[in-house]
């Protein structure tokens, strides 16, 4: 009894210790947005800031006109705040498209591989594990002279076929499980009912594997959302830059801004994090559940 007692205290203690490993670097970037660039770093020791200001949100969500007294003295301001909603709706687009193209061929593929199981498939998959072992700053010089010769550079679809190229890969092995774990005797059934193969998958198996598919697209929607590097690369025009090239651009050669990146930070974390909580039932639901067969 007095061990059992032990191990969930020390359950309990390492569970705490995690969350605030995770916490913390979030409350940092949250009091860091309400500081202005000076009492940022005046005093880089105190955790909780004593002066809170709201000009660095004001200065991004007027795109830049509105400045206010923290940035009375300042020269020089980045021009990429003054395009910040041309950069968050190419985000919103890159990553809804990227999300239903990665989750809807996810799906089909992940069905190919559990149900026919041809040697072809099985191979598919084992060429995806493969896959998720070369680091994508290899393959980036190559995907940036193949969209040049077909002419997706600088554009938001040779973005989005190039993110769901990657991405693609992570949604099978997510998906693969949760499809195995459902009966194929439901398939087999709704078959002898005289549905076919892709009535069966639209009207069964897609509807049975909602929380599996909702916890993937969650997943992608968050990676996509937050990756820089392909954008970064293939696109160098303002107009098609996304969030992150934003927060990417802060860093100036002469000049950092800790408090505009913080800010811009905090407001990139809001789609994911109100996503995860609208959906964190099925999220949840959807991992446990493919992590168990039958």
């Amino acid at each position: 009894m007095r061990s059992s007692l032990l191990k969930r205290y020390i359950i309990h203690f390492l569970n705490a210790v995690w969350n605030l490993f995770v916490i913390f670097p979030v409350m940092a970037v949250f009091f860091a947005s309400f500081q202005s660039e000076e009492a940022l770093m005046t005093d880089l020791n105190t955790f909780i800031p004593i002066e809170l200001t709201l000009d660095n949100f004001r200065l991004i969500l007027s795109g830049g006109e509105s400045a206010g007294s923290s940035y009375a003295l300042q020269d020089y301001l980045p021009d990429t705040i003054k395009h910040i909603y041309i950069a968050f709706s190419n985000s919103i687009a890159i990553s809804l498209s990227v999300t239903f193209l990665t989750v809807m061929c996810g799906a089909f593929t992940a069905y190919t591989v559990v149900r026919l199981r041809l040697r072809w498939t099985l191979w598919l998959l084992q060429a995806n594990v493969f896959a998720r072992f070369v680091p994508i700053l290899v393959l980036i010089i190559p995907l940036y002279v193949v969209m040049r010769q077909i002419g997706l550079l600088n554009s938001l679809t040779g973005v989005i076929i190039a993110k769901t190229g990657f991405l693609l890969p992570f949604s099978i092995l997510i998906l693969t499980p949760y499809f195995e774990s459902i009966p194929s005797e439901i398939e087999d059934a709704a078959r002898i009912d005289g549905s076919t193969r892709f009535g069966a998958f639209f009207r069964i198996l897609l509807p049975l594997a909602t929380p599996g598919i909702v916890s993937c697209a969650v997943i992608m929607f968050i990676v996509s959302w937050h990756e820089l590097i392909i954008t970064l690369i293939l696109n160098s025009r303002v107009q098609f830059m996304t969030l992150p090239v934003v927060l990417a651009s802060m860093v100036g050669e002469t000049q950092t801004f800790f408090n505009l990146i913080m800010a811009i930070a905090l407001i990139a974390l809001l789609p994911s994090v109100i996503l995860v909580l609208l959906l964190q039932k099925y999220v949840v639901k959807g991992l446990s559940a493919g992590a168990l067969k039958g």
